[in-house]
């Protein structure tokens, strides 16, 4: 009974980990750490326990779909249910028909995942976190109908405007705004928890660690250029999606190497354009984006099928194995 019960707190951990493509119980602990220290420091404790329910929904939800036991395994159940779980805390006030709505939401997102998987197949490609995008945007819109779900802490539907930066950057925090990039993968604004996450991905997968650090860096450097929202920028709202493309193509889908690291760099500049596009579509509606821009992104650089699979002759021996991220995008 025992030997079960920490099993599924390792496919648990597992689920946290899948986040950013970790098949590493360690790193979803790490993940889980740096979400409930995080939140704490925001004073929105809320997130935490949002976080824990959505992974057991969702993971649980799988079990009784009798969806393939090796998924769950490798916690692809759960990824997307953490997501739910951080997310409707973070955008809705804290009410019963909240957290309903949460546990129907992250169990939506598993048998989701799996029919879009089904329908992406043929295309070679994967669901990503889109399942957690798709199933969320439903209920983040929902809030705009019932009384009972309220967006409290949603942004207020508006008309795209002539732009103004509003604020200036302080360069003496960009270390900070570096790591909020990385920690608002789980929509956590916290430089700290950002921290233990890039820990957490050390632990697994040097490269992994590696292109985060890289891919928020140069997300904040083309958001600072151009001139985006000071705000966005320093709360790391320009570096979350692309931390996860740097991560799924800088060392998930492809092998390590110098033209992968030039294709991977190439996308995550796209992604910094994608998150602005996205976040002008969407201010009439009143949602955020989440990790769409992430998703689209990814799916636009793996649909080519380059031929960038050749690792680099230093590759490290402790390339964690993604096999269970490609099997749903190979015919």
């Amino acid at each position: 009974m025992m030997k079960d019960f920490f099993r599924f707190i390792q496919v648990l951990l597992r689920g946290a980990g899948q986040v950013m493509f970790q098949n590493s119980s360690w790193t979803g602990a790490f993940f889980m750490l740096g979400i409930t220290i995080g939140a704490a420091i925001e004073g929105l404790p809320l997130i935490a326990i949002g976080a824990a329910l959505g992974l057991i929904v969702s993971t649980v939800t799988g079990y009784m779909l009798k969806l393939p036991l090796e998924d769950g395994e490798h916690g692809l159940w759960g990824f997307n249910g953490i997501l739910v779980g951080c997310a409707f805390p973070t955008f809705m006030g804290n009410t019963p028909l909240m957290w309903v709505s949460l546990i129907l939401c992250a169990a939506m997102t598993t048998w989701l995942r799996t029919g879009m998987n089904n329908v992406m197949n043929s295309w070679k490609i994967n669901s990503l976190t889109f399942p957690f995008v798709f199933a969320t945007w439903i209920f983040l819109l929902a809030t705009h109908s019932f009384d009972g779900i309220w967006g409290e802490y949603m942004s207020m539907p508006s008309l795209m405007k002539n732009f103004s930066p509003e604020i200036e950057i302080d360069l003496n925090n960009l270390l900070d705004d570096w790591l909020r990039g990385i920690s608002q993968v789980f929509l956590i604004n916290s430089w700290f928890a950002g921290l233990l996450f890039l820990i957490g991905l050390y632990l697994s997968s040097r490269w992994a660690a590696l292109w985060a650090a890289v891919a928020s860096a140069i997300a904040l450097a083309v958001a600072i250029i151009f001139q985006a929202s000071g705000i966005e920028i320093t709360h790391g709202l320009y570096g979350f999606s692309a931390t996860l493309t740097g991560i799924a193509l800088g060392c998930t889908f492809y092998k390590p190497s110098i033209k992968t690291a030039v294709w991977t760099i190439l996308g995550i500049v796209v992604t910094v354009f994608m998150q602005g596009a996205m976040n002008a579509l969407f201010n009439p509606f009143g949602i955020a984006t989440l990790t769409a821009p992430f998703c689209i992104t990814t799916w636009l650089f793996l649909l080519p099928r380059l031929n960038l699979d050749t690792p680099s002759e230093d590759e490290s021996d402790t390339q964690p194995d993604h096999s269970h991220w490609h099997k749903n995008s190979r015919a």
